[in-house]
């Protein structure tokens, strides 16, 4: 069964601390704080994935924001992209609320799995591609047990790339020439069908590089294709 999986998944994650340099930062970061959440205990660990274990839909995005989700302990919770990003997954049916504050807050996520490839917030927002490869392995077997999924919606060409390493490690085809990322980007591989998207930080949403109808455009594409099984109809 997906749960038991993806439980003995996450309780590795918090525990992880492959990556020197993103195990100094994060604890840097619980413990120097913000001004604004200065009276906040920082959860200050790797943060696992988040969501609905019989998921059809997967998002993967790049790794904790500082103040974010290494701050709340949920994926996309507690700052900019989340306010972007959870208001767009509820109009979609995809999450029981259009906020997202802490990890008590009674929010659902509806037929979806949220997660990252990276699971520590980088200094900069950059990880190394060495600890991109540390946490490579959870991610593989998060989309191994999370069977139903059909759909993998990608955040920017990090997570993208993230992907397509995850198919090929559980053995799907990956083509050659690689896939290139764009936002709208859609193609199918192995059981997967993996379509792309501006990643939701405040650098594209602020530019108005990635607008909400865009990203509306995105996730209702991934729930059609959900519930078509995965198959590729348009």
């Amino acid at each position: 069964m997906s749960a038991p999986a993806l439980e003995a998944i996450e309780r590795e994650v918090v525990e992880c601390r492959r990556c020197p340099r993103l195990v100094a930062w994060r604890e840097q970061v619980a413990t120097e704080k913000v001004a604004r959440f200065r009276d906040e205990t920082y959860w200050g660990r790797p943060v696992p994935g988040f969501g609905d274990p019989q998921a059809r839909i997967v998002l993967v995005g790049l790794a904790p924001g500082a103040h974010g989700s290494n701050r709340t302990g949920r994926m996309f919770t507690g700052d900019g992209s989340g306010d972007f990003l959870w208001p767009a997954l509820h109009a979609a049916g995809l999450a029981s609320r259009p906020d997202s504050r802490r990890r008590d807050d009674g929010l659902r996520a509806i037929d979806l799995w949220i997660t990252a490839a990276v699971r520590c917030a980088p200094p900069d927002n950059k990880p190394l591609l060495s600890e991109r490869d540390n946490c490579a392995p959870y991610l593989v077997r998060e989309l191994a047990a999370l069977d139903r999924a059909r759909v993998v919606i990608a955040l920017g060409a990090f997570g993208w790339d993230a992907a397509l390493r995850t198919f090929a490690a559980l053995g799907a085809t990956v083509p050659a020439p690689k896939p290139r990322f764009a936002h709208g980007a859609e193609v199918e591989i192995g059981r997967w069908r993996v379509l792309g998207s501006y990643h939701v930080s405040q650098q594209n949403t602020f530019t108005g590089r990635l607008t909400r109808p865009m990203l509306d455009a995105v996730f209702a594409r991934a729930v059609d294709v959900a519930q078509a099984g995965g198959v590729a109809s348009r």
